[in-house]
């Protein structure tokens, strides 16, 4: 596999030697990854280029609205040409492309282009892995830059979407001088702001709210407040008619709760495995606790899978949190 660090001139130039191209993210794709996805989209179509966009679990209601330029496929077998490269965009481990493709994608050429910290360099052709870049989305806009294509119009709202998202509205740490630029240039370009900030405020479906009001009384506060977890069954979830993209930013407001500093949310899947949400803020590091358990993310913002169930999962994600993330001087 390759394993050099290049720059965004060299995959312009190795994306231009391809025609047929699939570009896809990780599974349960989060705005970022959409976001970039489209990007990288409308520069194969500025290209003349033949492209799709695959996810095996396909986009989420909440981001239905993005506006990409090609219908999302979730089977490889409906990809409508032979591939002669994939794209990989924000997927911190071959795994979380899913099982179909990630059982194939060394078959294929493909270029990783990724900010998770400890991501493998899977990708066959080149992986442009950069923590320090606060989403993905500022890499591929990047690559349009070197190419000449203008940061406007339709992938302009992807790249927005994509950088917004993963610096929570910029109030996150990893909120830096540049991508405050690139937000800035976009709104210089042209872009309106407010109806993608509409479209991803205000268009919740009233079984989310009551799925969030069950929760809420649900929470716990643990070791002396600083943790805050809620866990979530399976029947809770379709009793309330909802769906498991209803939980999506759940983890982030309990995070808001005075005193807290790490918050958890412990999500029952089917055949007795629960995937855990993890947020921070400042120095708690909770990716390291999601690495204990085979997953990843960023240092204030991760997830895994435990497979376990509920019950065992809410005690073993507590004791993690207290042994790597706080120090006993922190607790009683």
């Amino acid at each position: 596999m390759a394993n050099y660090p290049p720059s965004a001139e060299e995959i312009a130039s190795l994306i231009q030697r391809y025609d047929r191209i699939v570009v896809t993210s990780h599974i349960n794709p989060d705005g970022d990854a959409i976001g970039a996805c489209g990007v990288v989209s409308y520069i194969l179509k500025a290209l003349g280029k033949r492209f799709i966009i695959y996810n095996a679990t396909g986009i989420p209601y909440h981001l239905e609205w993005v506006p990409l330029p090609t219908k999302v496929i979730t089977k490889l077998m409906d990809i409508p040409f032979k591939p002669e490269l994939f794209i990989i965009l924000d997927c911190g481990d071959i795994w979380r492309l899913g099982r179909e493709l990630s059982s194939c994608l060394l078959e294929y050429q493909s270029i990783n282009i990724d900010h998770h910290i400890g991501n493998p360099n899977f990708g066959t052709l080149a992986n442009w892995v950069e923590p320090k870049a606060a989403a993905t989305g500022q890499l591929v806009a990047a690559i349009a830059e070197v190419i000449g294509i203008p940061l406007t119009g339709e992938l302009a709202q992807c790249l927005y979407l994509s950088i917004v998202t993963d610096t929570g509205s910029f109030a996150y740490s990893n909120t830096s001088p540049g991508v405050l630029h690139l937000a800035a240039k976009l709104i210089e370009l042209g872009l309106n702001p407010s109806p993608i900030r509409e479209q991803l405020d205000n268009q919740w479906p009233l079984a989310k709210f009551h799925l969030w009001g069950k929760l809420m009384q649900k929470i716990q506060l643990e070791y002396d407040g600083q943790i805050a977890i809620s866990a979530v069954t399976l029947k809770t979830i379709t009793d309330f008619g909802a769906t498991k993209e209803d939980l999506e930013g759940f983890t982030e407001q309990i995070r808001k709760i005075k005193g807290v500093r790490v918050a958890a949310l412990v999500r029952e899947d089917p055949g007795e495995s629960c995937k855990v949400s993890l947020r921070s803020s400042g120095t708690d590091n909770v990716q390291a606790v999601a690495i204990q358990f085979g997953g990843g993310g960023h240092f204030n913002a991760a997830g895994a899978t435990i497979h376990e169930p509920i019950e065992t999962a809410v005690k073993q994600i507590l004791e993690a949190i207290q042994k790597i993330t706080f120090s006993t001087t922190d607790v009683d």
